[in-house]
């Protein structure tokens, strides 16, 4: 059956459910639902029957019973590969709670009680069909220069998973890793430029490993207020606070099973990161206002673009956080170290538009020149956004120059920035940072990649000179500053930080005269 030519109608796509249940009442009642929906069904009775029903036709979803003649549905479950490729709904009556909590662990999706709500299990037939039909148009959309052997790899939740197709040595190396950590239960911590797809390295890991039929979650640490962040992380009680009117679960409690990412860990108060260490340790938590100690039974998959010894040495990152949570690191390359990899990723954008709006343009030689000279800075994300901005723009062909030359990441290496030896650490921090801003244009987003620190942390920065009357200065008079090597000594993690993105000059930064202590 050609899948592809099957997506139309509402029941035009052949599924197949397996049920394994000995009661012939509940069995007939699932198989006459199933036929109504348009699956195929098969009824056996044992667990050895489903073993060679499931050898001779791999079914969508299967229906089994808690208890069969031959064993505990918990033991098929056991032999069922990782990550399976069908729906599994336990079925029965009287099964302990014991029993049904050992089931959602081992891999079961859903439980039926006895008699079985025909409404509920023509929505869950429904929601399987819905899946499977979303999966097969995302794999018909894949272009055709994609090798086979990516195909299978590739997370249908979302077509920006295409970030992690690629040829180059690097992405070679993180796909291996990947394979190898998926399956374990370790602790990971991503890092990696912003745009580079940390979170869907992140979902990549939590699909390939056996918590995939559970729920991923992800929290950005430095999106979110520091006055909320802990009742988002760990809930809070009806009444422990002002506007605390209900109950609500946080995180931990929500992604109990499934995988929870934290963005920006590096950006999470000092204060929670201690209460995150003792989760992690002990695998208990309260919600705020509560006296009842709550388990959780979550992994961990961290992430930063910062340099997390450097936001130790700043005390920004507890060390023994740290620790607990670089348990696998790894290392998800910028697209300037992938550049074989950046036609094939943007052509995969290309087609993705072309399948979405029914056209059929093409990108000249000059832009694919372009594309390849560029150092993307902004790495996946931005060149994604630069092939919509291109589409849009263009009727048949797409010309477009990538834009705004004016500081490439590689340009930005070759900023140099002279500060005269005996400088404090503070003003080294300030210097530093006004300078990127001023060569920056003022673009506060590219200035924070460029130092190496979160935007939060950038406006955290900008808003304490504010505070303490030392603004950025106006670009009135300037004077060119020329590069001279800066002293190690008088450096704090963050000017080193960006002293090593702003290398012997090419790029001159301007600066004005009356700030004479950037001069020599």
């Amino acid at each position: 059956m050609d899948d592809a030519r099957s997506l139309g109608g509402k029941h035009s796509l052949m599924l197949h459910a397996l049920i394994v249940n000995q009661d012939g009442v509940s069995a007939s009642v699932l198989s006459e639902l199933a036929q109504s929906e348009s699956y195929s069904t098969n009824v056996v009775g044992s667990i050895h029957d489903a073993n060679l029903q499931c050898q001779r036709q791999t079914p969508d979803i299967v229906f089994i019973s808690g208890v069969l003649p031959d064993g505990r549905a918990t033991e098929w479950l056991d032999h069922v590969k990782r990550p399976a490729p069908f729906d599994i709904v336990l079925v029965g009556g009287n099964l302990a709670p014991v029993d049904i909590v050992e089931a959602f662990r081992r891999g079961a999706t859903d439980l039926l009680l006895e008699p079985v709500d025909r409404t509920r299990v023509r929505y869950l037939l429904r929601q399987r069909r819905t899946r499977k039909t979303e999966n097969l148009a995302h794999i018909a959309a894949i272009p055709s220069n994609i090798p086979s052997s990516h195909k299978a790899a590739i997370i249908p939740e979302s077509t920006a998973q295409m970030s992690l197709l690629g040829e180059s040595p690097a992405m070679k190396v993180l796909r291996h890793q990947i394979e190898r950590v998926a399956p374990t239960e370790a602790g990971v911590l991503l890092l990696g430029e912003s745009g580079t797809g940390k979170e869907l390295v992140a979902k990549t890991i939590h699909a390939k490993s056996d918590r995939c039929w559970r729920d991923f979650l992800p929290v950005n640490c430095g999106a979110i207020s520091p006055q909320l962040i802990e009742s988002e992380i760990f809930g809070h009680e009806k009444g422990s606070f002002t506007g605390a009117d209900r109950q609500h679960k946080g995180y931990f409690e929500r992604a109990s099973g499934g995988t929870l990412f934290l963005d920006e860990v590096v950006e999470m108060p000092m204060d929670l990161q201690v209460k995150l260490l003792r989760v992690l340790e002990a695998g208990t938590f309260m919600r705020i206002g509560g006296n009842q100690e709550l388990k959780t039974d979550v992994r961990i998959v961290a992430a930063t673009n910062r340099d997390p010894e450097a936001a130790i040495s700043e005390g920004r990152l507890r060390l023994d956080l740290y620790h607990r949570l670089n348990v696998f690191p790894l290392k998800v390359p910028p697209l300037r170290e992938r550049a074989s990899d950046i036609e094939l990723l943007a052509q995969y954008f290309l087609d993705e538009l072309n399948a979405e709006h029914s056209t059929q343009k093409k990108m000249s030689e000059t832009m694919k020149n372009s594309i390849r000279n560029h150092h993307w800075p902004g790495n996946v994300r931005e060149l994604r956004n630069f092939i919509q901005r291109a589409y849009i723009l263009s009727e048949q062909s797409l010309e477009l120059f990538v834009p705004d030359r004016s500081l490439t990441h590689a340009e930005s290496k070759q900023l140099t920035l002279a500060i005269p030896l005996g400088t404090n650490l503070a003003d080294v921090d300030r210097k530093l940072i006004f300078a990127t801003l001023e060569s920056c244009g003022g673009v506060k987003k590219r200035a924070a990649d460029i130092l190496g620190i979160s935007l939060k942390t950038l406006y955290n920065r900008l808003e304490e000179y504010n505070r303490s009357g030392k603004q950025l200065p106006r670009m009135e008079e300037s004077k060119i500053i020329h590069a001279t090597n800066l002293s190690s000594t008088s450096s704090s993690a963050l000017a080193s930080n960006a002293v090593n993105n702003l290398r012997p000059a090419k790029v001159w930064c301007r600066l004005p005269v009356r700030d004479s202590g950037l001069l020599n």
